[in-house]
């Protein structure tokens, strides 16, 4: 178990001279390092591989100097173990029959956790190559976008909207697949966490795309329950509900020690409307890293004055990097961070 590192301590509430930094989407193709790996294998061979996936989620860690490694896998390993037909293509995942277009919805899916053996093996293989002091977060999908794909497949990924419609149209049965996609996700966050990872995180990229008041009905209580599978653990849970805009207010501290905010949410807002006692983490748009480094650096300011009044701030983006962002932004980004007084 990591002990010694700035973002183990922020998150037990140790005072520190900075924030901790690590990015959503790290490990991917802002790394010149990443993409000469990607020449030889297919993303799902990556995945599937220990020692790539293990070599892939470290790249970011010594390439960019960021203060964690998160692990290389995918938010759609979850359908996969639950017997939906799954490949990934260079356009992104496809699903062989999306469940929205099925006459029982329920009836193909069969829960098997042996299928996510592969990745406590990657993991086994990050704890054995890693250095002691780097942290490793674990992850997965939150139900409401594991289940927007796994109803539409990719599809018009961006709005969902068959599988919005399927939701609004099937409550109940929505609520049943809910149970299912949570009952596994908690055996996942679990075994990950017998495998060694040290923080939590639960992506959910389209909390927004249902009104607040409905998200806090139908998939606040799967959240929850991931919770507080993983807290029963010892192990801090982030959780990152990507526009749910004014709903972080609902958000409570039985919820997640850590909230993730977007970047269409500004810092101090959050920080008015969260719990004081749930940390922020965020939220610095990804988009801000096509500019030049002296305009970055200038809107990068007011992130100063939040640090050094919030120790319990972990310095992210509002979601991952976007493509075509240069790795010397990304470099300069995480620099920025470790150079900067914070005036702690």
């Amino acid at each position: 178990m990591t002990t010694n590192s700035i973002l183990l301590k922020t998150l037990r509430g140790e005072k520190t001279e900075r924030p901790p930094v690590w990015f959503m989407r790290q490990a991917g193709r802002v790394l010149p390092s990443y993409m000469k790996i990607k020449e030889d294998y297919t993303f799902w061979q990556m995945m599937q591989n220990p020692e790539i996936a293990a070599k892939v989620t470290l790249l970011p860690v010594d390439d960019l100097g960021v203060d964690a490694g998160i692990l290389f896998s995918d938010i759609l390993v979850i359908p996969h173990a639950l017997g939906m037909g799954l490949e990934f293509n260079d356009s992104g995942p496809l699903f062989d029959q999306p469940l929205a277009f099925r006459e029982n919805p329920l009836a193909g899916l069969n829960p098997d956790p042996s299928k996510l053996n592969y990745i406590y093996e990657v993991i086994d293989e990050i704890i054995r190559t890693k250095k002691e002091e780097t942290p490793l977060i674990g992850f997965c999908g939150a139900p409401l976008t594991v289940l927007l794909f796994m109803l539409q497949g990719l599809g018009r990924k961006g709005d969902f909207p068959e599988a919005i419609k399927f939701i609004y149209e099937n409550k109940e049965t929505t609520k049943k697949l809910i149970e299912v996609v949570t009952d596994l996700s908690v055996v996942y966050a679990q075994g990950q966490i017998e495998h060694g990872i040290d923080v939590f995180q639960l992506f959910d990229t389209h909390a927004g795309l249902i009104p607040a008041d409905l998200y806090q009905e139908l998939f606040m209580p799967a959240t929850k329950k991931i919770a507080a599978a993983v807290r029963e653990k010892g192990i801090p849970f982030i959780f990152f509900p990507k526009g749910l805009g004014t709903g972080i207010a609902q958000i409570t501290p039985e919820d997640c020690d850590y909230l993730s905010i977007d970047w269409q949410t500004p810092l101090d807002l959050a920080r008015k409307l969260v719990d004081p006692k749930i940390g922020l983490q965020g939220n610095v748009d990804p988009r801000l890293l096509y500019a030049s480094q002296p305009e970055i650096e200038k809107a990068l300011q007011p992130y100063i004055e939040f640090g050094k009044n919030n120790q319990n701030w972990i310095f992210n983006l509002g979601h991952g990097f976007m493509p075509g962002i240069s790795f010397e932004n990304a470099k300069f980004l995480a620099d920025w961070v470790k150079h900067t007084d914070w005036k702690r």
